[in-house]
């Protein structure tokens, strides 16, 4: 049940190391500082949620409600909105691509409310659980 989600989280976590040296060395010359600022923070925003990925995941795993893999999944859309937009937009003068412009803003924020949603489940998950979750082993 867990396999694919977990297998997203670690490809995106591959590439959000392989894009985020693109943008650092493959890019440096190519495109304006501000763009080269916009592409750094969809990797910045892949790798957070990439560990969200894997915290949804625990998270589900430990309570054994697919609520928490809900949110996961609200991630990996909101990664492939919101990073990849900004990922298009950096870029679209060297892709040649300026005319996206106009379809990919919007995008962009519709990635954000995925990563809210996803830890707004997250926060309603873990608030409606009784259970108590132990940080540290009970013999110590």
């Amino acid at each position: 049940m867990y396999k694919k989600i977990l297998s997203v989280g670690a490809l995106f976590g591959f590439f959000a190391v392989a894009i985020g040296a693109f943008g650092a060395h493959g890019l440096e010359d190519k495109i304006i500082a501000s763009r080269i600022t916009t592409f750094k923070t969809g990797v910045d925003y892949q790798f957070y949620h990439t560990f969200a990925i894997f915290l949804a995941v625990g998270l589900a795993a430990h309570y054994r409600d697919k609520l928490f893999l809900v949110a996961g999944w609200c991630f990996v859309i909101g990664i492939l909105f919101f990073s990849g937009s900004l990922y298009l937009l950096a870029t679209r003068s060297f892709l040649g691509i300026e005319s996206w412009s106009k379809i990919l803003g919007p995008i962009t924020p519709l990635g954000g409310l995925f990563f809210l949603a996803g830890w707004g489940l997250i926060l309603y998950g873990t608030l409606k659980k009784n259970r108590t979750v132990h940080l540290t082993p009970k013999n110590s």
